[in-house]
């Protein structure tokens, strides 16, 4: 059974920054290489993907709202994916969930292929 934990989300004013992690316990996979990716959901919308990132070779993915603000890191030692957050907007205000599935690749961001999540960390960017 995996577990996963998001935390380091708390309100911040536009312009700043956070660092989030996504701890996960148990087993994710029998080579322990996954692809780890972030989620965000804000308040009335769809789940979308952010950023994810490839155990195996730290590839990283992104998404076009986020790249060059995002940076997407890994620990596997401790089994914890980060997301560095910098020059928050407002629409980024979201609930941040991790997830894991076997490869990254085209389908990164397909929520539908992910099936064991977190219990997300709130993000609120004011302005």
């Amino acid at each position: 059974q995996v577990h996963l934990v998001e935390s380091g989300g708390t309100s911040v004013p536009a312009g700043g920054s956070l660092r989030l992690s996504c701890f996960a316990s148990g087993q994710i996979y029998n080579s322990g290489t996954h692809c780890r990716g972030w989620f965000r959901q804000a308040p009335g919308g769809e789940r979308e993907g952010v950023a994810a990132i490839y155990t195996g070779t730290s590839g990283t993915w992104y998404a076009a709202s986020v790249k060059g603000r995002f940076i997407i890191s890994q620990d596997n030692a401790k089994n914890t994916a980060f997301m560095q957050m910098n020059d928050l907007k407002p629409e980024d205000t979201a609930m941040y969930y991790c997830a894991p599935k076997r490869l990254c690749g085209l389908t990164w961001a397909d929520t539908t292929r992910y099936k064991n999540w977190g219990q997300g960390t709130q993000v609120t960017v004011s302005s």
